[in-house]
């Protein structure tokens, strides 16, 4: 049975770099072997055969696609993103912008009538779809922490099933630039790299998404096959696997008169949460690169800076940047 696809498309090519796509298909200790290299070397893949029904799946691009339609004056009426809300250009507190409108939901909703016509409906499209993305993050932990040999293979997934997990859901519209179409190049979303565990990510057909496994080396990430999800390492599991896996700077280019949307779920620990590498990764030849910290403690210093700042190296131990609000 094969275990990973190859691409042959062109644009996934660059300087001898391919971006794995792995079957979770196929046999348990290979697809967790894939899954563990392309932590490592890129912190992203793609996955096939997850289980998802498509059903699921349309269901909550139905409903985004249907609030990012309203007039702008009926979607600013979910905002502003302060947590959780809309939100349009402006992207966090510092200052960042960008070709981008977008939806932040709790991984609960608790859905209102500014965001749907039906909020039964659109609270029920949720729920199901973020069932099924927390359940394949779950997995795809599990057998993280299998290749990884950690003892216990559910001490990563735990973080996401906690009953007071601080994920969330956000939905991505970028609009066609009809006016700028011949533009390349343009920001969707800045560069920056996910502080959560895990984020799992449902584009449409239209490309933008690129990653940075090396300063100034961009990788654009073809939108094929169809039916795949991108995977990325966030912070957090670079800080629970002591730097053995990479958190990956990504960025959205806007340069089609296509609109493109994503639906991303960022599996995160519950605020009081220690993030801490297990035992078995450390060794006196490698020790802690990390010190304990909460994920309430790195959340805050996430939100204290600029979307494409470097975070994770100042929990670093012995580090010499000890202040966090700087």
């Amino acid at each position: 049975m094969v275990v990973a696809h190859q691409p042959s498309n062109e644009q996934e090519k660059l300087s001898g770099i391919e971006l794995p796509i792995i079957d979770l298909m196929a046999e348990r200790s290979q697809v967790s072997k894939l899954i563990v290299k392309a932590s490592e070397t890129l912190g992203f893949f793609k996955v096939i055969n997850h289980g998802i029904p498509q059903h699921v799946i349309k269901a909550m691009e139905d409903e985004s696609y249907g609030f990012f339609s309203k007039p702008a004056s009926q979607k600013q009426r979910a905002g502003p993103a302060n947590p959780y809300g809309y939100g349009c250009k402006n992207i966090g507190f510092n200052g960042d912008y960008g070709e981008v409108e977008y939806l932040l939901l709790h991984t609960n909703p608790s859905s209102k009538s500014t965001i749907s016509n039906d909020p039964t409906l659109f609270r029920c499209a949720v729920n199901g779809y973020v069932e099924a993305v927390r359940e394949l993050a779950c997995e795809i932990l599990e057998l993280m922490a299998e290749g990884l040999g950690v003892p216990d293979t559910s001490v990563l997934s735990n973080f996401l099933r906690d009953s007071h997990s601080d994920s969330l859901l956000r939905l991505n519209h970028y609009p066609p630039l009809q006016l700028l179409q011949l533009v390349n190049n343009r920001i969707g979303f800045g560069e920056h790299t996910d502080p959560q565990i895990l984020t799992i990510l449902r584009s449409n057909d239209v490309p933008g998404l690129q990653i940075s496994p090396q300063d100034g080396f961009w990788i654009p990430v073809s939108p094929h096959p169809s039916t795949a999800f991108c995977v990325n390492v966030g912070d957090a599991l670079q800080a629970l696997t002591n730097g053995r896996f990479l958190s990956v700077r990504h960025r959205a280019m806007v340069n089609s008169c296509r609109r493109r949307m994503s639906m991303a779920y960022f599996g995160a620990p519950a605020p009081n949460a220690w993030i801490a590498c297990p035992p078995k990764l450390l060794s006196p030849h490698e020790p802690n690169l990390y010190r304990p910290f909460t994920w309430d403690e790195y959340k805050k210093a996430t939100y204290s800076r600029k979307l494409g700042d470097t975070r994770l190296h100042f929990f670093r131990v012995q580090s010499d940047h000890d202040d966090l609000t700087e």
